[in-house]
């Protein structure tokens, strides 16, 4: 049974109690509160200290723990999931101090800060100095698993396959490992319940990619792949795909039903969303 402590602010300690309200119990003496959440007991003290103890301590207290400032570090980002057509790509990268001066000099940001043109002309620079592994979820396959897994569920399994890749690749993955953050972390743990191997020990954090540059790096060789990608499906059918799920994505849809049949729309979009609908 694991055990952390730490010290937390009246605010996170007040954040803590409202996101777990429902599973409220009797606190024991000195202490503001406890929880009862699954898998873990979570004490919150007079002292502001506050212990996780459970199977699933880390879970519940990695959004509290401090992350040192450092450029020996995992990153991992997902691109493609607000579109319509083409896949989902998810990376996670490693840099190091070593690393990290090879690339400082590049504009290093979130890829949606940053134009295609950029993300073509600087990804394959950054991807010769940095560890890297890169999964792309083609249309068809993302087809094939969605009716079983939700999107934070399939998201959740890409982030872990591409640290244990990493792993693989006989990369060392540091001590500090950041998600942009998508779902909460007892839900994101949650969904590899059934998966041989997980990745633990975790940081989860929104809009990491404009503080931990390795979540930066990850979001851009992903958006690059997402690019090739798609320039590639464009090439083989002929035709101009939009980006997004917006009116234009309907447009090039009936335009690619009108070309190749219904049937092969599998191969190229997204079928849950509700562009298909709009089609049929």
């Amino acid at each position: 049974m694991a055990t952390i402590t730490l010290t937390l602010t009246d605010q996170q300690i007040d954040q803590l109690k409202n996101t777990w309200s429902d599973s409220l119990v009797k606190a024991p003496a000195y202490a503001r509160y406890q929880l009862r959440v699954e898998n873990c007991v979570i004490t919150a003290y007079e002292s502001r200290k506050v212990v996780f103890q459970g199977k699933d301590a880390e879970i519940y207290a990695s959004p509290f723990q401090k992350v040192t400032d450092s450029f020996h570090q995992a990153g991992s980002d997902e691109v493609g999931t607000g579109d319509y057509f083409g896949p989902v790509c998810v990376c996670a990268c490693v840099i190091t101090p070593e690393s990290w001066k090879m690339i400082e000099h590049y504009s290093v940001n979130d890829s949606k800060q940053i134009t295609d043109e950029q993300i073509l002309k600087t990804v394959p620079e950054l991807m010769k100095y940095l560890d890297y592994s890169l999964l792309i979820l083609e249309p068809e396959k993302y087809n094939q698993i969605q009716p079983y897994n939700n999107l934070n569920q399939i998201k959740a399994k890409l982030h872990n396959q591409a640290y244990l890749n990493l792993i693989r690749k006989q990369v060392q993955l540091p001590e500090l490992k950041v998600i942009d953050q998508f779902t909460p972390p007892h839900l994101y743990y949650r969904y590899l319940s059934t998966e041989p191997h997980v990745i633990t020990g975790l940081h989860f954090e929104t809009k990491a990619e404009s503080k931990y540059p390795a979540v930066a790096c990850a979001s851009m060789i992903a958006r690059y792949a997402f690019l090739k990608t798609w320039e590639k499906m464009e090439q083989d059918y002929q035709m101009t795909f939009h980006k997004g799920s917006g009116a234009q994505a309907d447009k090039s849809a009936k335009e690619f039903v009108e070309k190749y049949g219904f049937d092969a729309l599998k191969k190229t979009a997204k079928l849950h969303f509700k562009n298909t609908e709009k089609i049929k």
